[in-house]
Protein backbone atom coordinates (compact mmCIF):
# COMPACT_ATOMS: atom_id res chain seq x y z
CA UNK A 1 0.00 0.00 0.00
CA UNK A 2 1.43 3.17 -1.10
CA UNK A 3 1.90 6.08 1.77
CA UNK A 4 -0.92 8.24 0.28
CA UNK A 5 -3.80 5.49 0.25
CA UNK A 6 -2.48 4.33 3.92
CA UNK A 7 -3.10 8.07 5.27
CA UNK A 8 -6.23 8.35 3.52
CA UNK A 9 -7.64 4.85 4.76
CA UNK A 10 -5.88 5.39 8.38
CA UNK A 11 -7.48 9.14 8.57
CA UNK A 12 -10.78 7.21 7.81
CA UNK A 13 -10.39 4.72 10.27
CA UNK A 14 -9.94 7.05 13.51
CA UNK A 15 -12.77 8.77 12.48
CA UNK A 16 -14.91 6.25 12.25
CA UNK A 17 -13.20 4.47 15.49
CA UNK A 18 -13.41 8.21 17.20
CA UNK A 19 -17.21 8.84 16.24
CA UNK A 20 -18.04 5.42 18.22
CA UNK A 21 -15.68 4.88 20.59
CA UNK A 22 -14.37 8.76 22.25
CA UNK A 23 -17.13 10.67 21.53
CA UNK A 24 -15.64 12.15 18.48
CA UNK A 25 -12.49 12.96 19.75
CA UNK A 26 -9.11 11.60 17.74
CA UNK A 27 -8.11 8.33 18.75
CA UNK A 28 -4.06 7.80 18.52
CA UNK A 29 -2.69 4.49 17.37
CA UNK A 30 -2.10 3.47 20.85
CA UNK A 31 -6.03 4.01 21.73
CA UNK A 32 -6.89 1.61 18.64
CA UNK A 33 -4.27 -1.05 19.52
CA UNK A 34 -5.93 -1.30 23.20
CA UNK A 35 -9.03 -1.66 21.06
CA UNK A 36 -7.85 -4.79 18.97
CA UNK A 37 -6.19 -6.26 21.98
CA UNK A 38 -10.07 -6.25 24.04
CA UNK A 39 -11.21 -7.08 20.89
CA UNK A 40 -9.09 -9.99 20.12
CA UNK A 41 -9.34 -10.71 24.59
CA UNK A 42 -13.23 -11.09 23.70
CA UNK A 43 -13.61 -10.94 27.52
CA UNK A 44 -16.02 -7.68 26.89
CA UNK A 45 -16.04 -4.09 28.28
CA UNK A 46 -14.72 -4.41 32.14
CA UNK A 47 -12.13 -2.22 33.97
CA UNK A 48 -8.06 -3.83 33.46
CA UNK A 49 -5.56 -3.47 35.88
CA UNK A 50 -2.65 -1.67 34.74
CA UNK A 51 -0.71 -4.82 33.59
CA UNK A 52 -3.43 -6.51 31.82
CA UNK A 53 -3.30 -3.09 29.85
CA UNK A 54 -0.36 -3.73 28.36
CA UNK A 55 -0.26 -6.96 28.24
CA UNK A 56 -4.15 -5.94 26.02
CA UNK A 57 -1.50 -4.18 24.12
CA UNK A 58 0.69 -7.07 23.63
CA UNK A 59 -2.18 -8.87 22.27
CA UNK A 60 -2.78 -6.00 19.80
CA UNK A 61 0.85 -5.76 18.49
CA UNK A 62 1.24 -9.76 17.71
CA UNK A 63 -2.17 -9.88 16.03
CA UNK A 64 -1.92 -7.28 13.88
CA UNK A 65 1.67 -7.76 13.05
CA UNK A 66 0.90 -12.08 12.41
CA UNK A 67 -0.40 -11.04 8.94
CA UNK A 68 3.43 -9.99 8.41
CA UNK A 69 4.68 -13.57 9.73
CA UNK A 70 6.72 -12.07 12.42
CA UNK A 71 4.35 -13.59 15.22
CA UNK A 72 1.64 -17.05 14.95
CA UNK A 73 -1.11 -17.80 16.95
CA UNK A 74 -0.63 -20.24 19.75
CA UNK A 75 -3.63 -20.75 21.32
CA UNK A 76 -5.54 -19.31 24.75
CA UNK A 77 -4.22 -20.35 28.17
CA UNK A 78 -6.47 -21.10 30.79
CA UNK A 79 -7.70 -17.79 31.55
CA UNK A 80 -9.10 -17.29 28.14
CA UNK A 81 -5.90 -14.96 27.23
CA UNK A 82 -4.27 -15.47 23.68
CA UNK A 83 -0.73 -16.15 23.27
CA UNK A 84 1.49 -15.54 20.09
CA UNK A 85 5.26 -16.89 19.40
CA UNK A 86 7.68 -14.75 17.68
CA UNK A 87 8.66 -16.53 14.64
CA UNK A 88 10.49 -13.42 12.43
CA UNK A 89 12.90 -11.05 13.77
CA UNK A 90 11.09 -7.28 13.15
CA UNK A 91 13.18 -5.30 11.27
CA UNK A 92 15.25 -2.44 12.66
CA UNK A 93 12.81 0.25 11.71
CA UNK A 94 13.39 4.54 12.12
CA UNK A 95 10.38 5.79 14.37
CA UNK A 96 8.86 6.74 11.49
CA UNK A 97 8.94 3.67 9.74
CA UNK A 98 7.41 1.76 13.20
CA UNK A 99 4.50 3.96 12.95
CA UNK A 100 3.71 3.61 9.40
CA UNK A 101 4.29 -0.15 9.95
CA UNK A 102 1.91 -0.20 12.56
CA UNK A 103 -0.94 1.56 10.69
CA UNK A 104 -0.80 -0.37 7.56
CA UNK A 105 -1.05 -3.62 10.11
CA UNK A 106 -4.29 -2.11 12.32
CA UNK A 107 -5.60 -0.61 8.83
CA UNK A 108 -5.27 -4.14 7.38
CA UNK A 109 -6.77 -5.67 10.67
CA UNK A 110 -9.84 -3.51 10.12
CA UNK A 111 -10.54 -4.19 6.07
CA UNK A 112 -9.75 -8.29 7.38
CA UNK A 113 -12.40 -7.70 9.99
CA UNK A 114 -14.81 -6.05 7.91
CA UNK A 115 -14.83 -2.60 9.74
CA UNK A 116 -13.83 -0.88 6.81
Amino acid sequence: MNTDELRKKWYELVAKLSEQFSEGEDMDLDGILFLIGVQELGMGHKKFKKDEKVNIMHIAICRVLSKYGYYEYQGQDSDGWPHYVNVEKLPALKTGQQSLLMKEAVVAYFEETAFI
